[in-house]
């Protein structure tokens, strides 16, 4: 059997790599290289299957753990002498085990954008990150250099720090319109973990639950890993309809909901009041619990802020996801989950499993600012400069793709949903677009529809803003 009698087969079940290693263990086994023998190169290999060099590396690290063969410096690889039983040490296939895990990797699409966006030269409309120089950092300090740390420094309280949960509590209350004592609230590292957290403790494999589309859940391999059916609710100009949810409850007795009603991450959308209440009205009607992801009430760029769900629940039936990450910094790590006290105790003995309770050092910092005048001028700073972006973000794309693209200008948070009206491969645009220095986040990332890009602009600085979109139009344009 000769290479050129072979080729791989391209499928996701199972890999080129594998396929290439297996098939030259059996041309191994045939006899055709004996013990001692010389594999051929890798780029000789890579060339007669027309695959990647990489993936032909991957192969003989497979055949390598294996025991099958042996590489030597300015050799090659070659063939074991002692592959038919004699005595020797063999590696741990550490590639089959990093594949075999139970917790899922990100995309690796999503890997190379965030690769990407960390480029010194690359205009960065993909990080949902704040810029540097939107971080509180003079009140950080301020904070560091007149306050005395007063906390002991073992274990915390696994549902966080109780000087802080008071201070969140009246947080929500005061800007938020909702009701909370420190008893209803876990801390957490950020809402990634508190999602985290209610997948793995409040549903099992096999339940099925509701994710808007598109959105950012979508892009999240979570609900995967913990064997969980996931079933899409379109996202229109005001968000999901309500009715969508019922027919999908019918269908398949949906266990749970995510939503993001309030500048939603990716389009941007905010779900009118009527709206919002006909949500809730089912949550309790079905029985359905609503998990609330809220990271942007506070972005509004109109001066009116939209009452979140929690605000309007009078049944416990929404668990609420909030956290400082878009308002003050996303390297604080706090994030917070307001739910009925047996929810959170048992996220909290999760949690506690997991790391032993939050680092008291952030805590602290953040109950300070929190509690602090200066979170207010923060917070109306930051709203000022983000709605500055956004409107360079918008005057930039009537400038330079003007008739080629779609989109809805949104009132508040960080993220503008763009539609292409030019037809495109998703996928050969962001090469493109990379290669012209400007990286973003393609639609099908965030649901199922192609020939949409989200651009996030809290990360770019205002005066490379009109540069990104000119380079993106230069990719798009070909």
């Amino acid at each position: 059997m000769t290479a050129m009698e072979w080729n791989p087969i391209r499928s996701k079940d199972y890999p080129l790599y594998k396929q290439i290693a297996d098939y030259m263990a059996r041309r191994i086994a045939a006899g055709e290289f004996p013990a001692g023998s010389h594999l051929p190169s890798e780029r000789t290999l890579a060339k007669e299957l027309q695959v990647n060099r990489s993936t032909v590396v991957a192969a003989y690290e497979e055949l390598y753990a294996a025991g099958i063969v042996e590489k030597r410096k300015g050799s090659g690889t070659i063939v074991s002498a002692d592959i038919w039983g004699m005595p020797r040490k063999r590696l741990p296939n550490w590639r089959r085990y990093v594949e075999q895990g139970s917790f899922l990797p990100n995309l690796p699409l999503i890997r190379h954008i965030q690769k990407e966006s960390k480029e010194a030269d690359i205009i960065d409309f993909a990080s949902g990150e704040l810029s540097p120089d939107l971080f509180p950092l003079e009140q950080f300090r301020s904070i560091l250099a007149q306050q005395t740390f007063d906390c002991h420094l073992g274990y915390e309280d696994p549902q966080g720090n109780l000087a802080l949960r008071e201070t969140i509590a009246r947080h929500v209350k005061t800007d938020k319109g909702i009701e909370a004592t420190p008893s209803s609230i876990l801390i957490t590292s950020g809402s990634q973990q508190a999602l985290h957290l209610i997948v793995q403790c409040l549903l099992k494999p096999g339940d099925a639950v509701a994710i808007e589309d598109p959105s950012y859940t979508y892009s999240l391999p979570i609900f995967q890993s913990a064997g969980l059916k996931t079933f899409l609710l379109p996202v229109g100009r005001t968000g999901i309809n309500p009715d969508d949810l019922t027919l999908l409850h019918q269908k398949h007795r949906i266990r749970m909901v995510f939503l993001n009603p309030t500048y939603q991450n990716p389009t941007g959308t905010a779900m009118p009041l009527e709206q919002r209440r006909k949500i809730l009205a089912l949550s309790a009607e079905l029985g359905i619990p609503v998990i609330e992801d809220d990271p942007y009430t506070l972005l509004s760029f109109t001066g009116e802020r939209l009452p979140t769900l929690k605000s309007l629940d009078r049944h416990g039936t929404v668990l609420y996801i909030s956290s400082l990450t878009k308002i003050a910094a996303s390297g604080l790590r706090i994030g917070w989950v307001i739910g009925p006290q047996p929810v959170i105790e048992r996220l909290a003995d999760a949690k506690q499993q997991i790391d032993f309770g939050h680092s008291i050092f952030p805590e602290w910092i953040a109950q300070r600012f929190l509690a602090s005048p200066e979170f207010s001028a923060h917070l109306d700073r930051l709203v000022g400069e983000l709605k500055q972006k956004r409107d360079l973000l918008v005057d930039s794309l009537e400038r330079h793709l003007s008739g080629i693209v779609e989109f809805h200008v949104p009132a508040g948070g960080i993220h503008l949903w763009c539609k292409l009206l030019k037809e495109t491969n998703d996928l050969q645009l962001l090469r493109e677009a990379i290669r012209h220095g400007v990286v973003y986040v393609p639609g099908r990332v965030m649901g199922t529809q192609q020939g949409f890009v989200r651009f996030t602009f809290a990360r770019a600085e205002k005066e490379r803003i009109d540069a990104g979109i000119r380079r993106f139009a230069e990719a798009y344009r070909g």
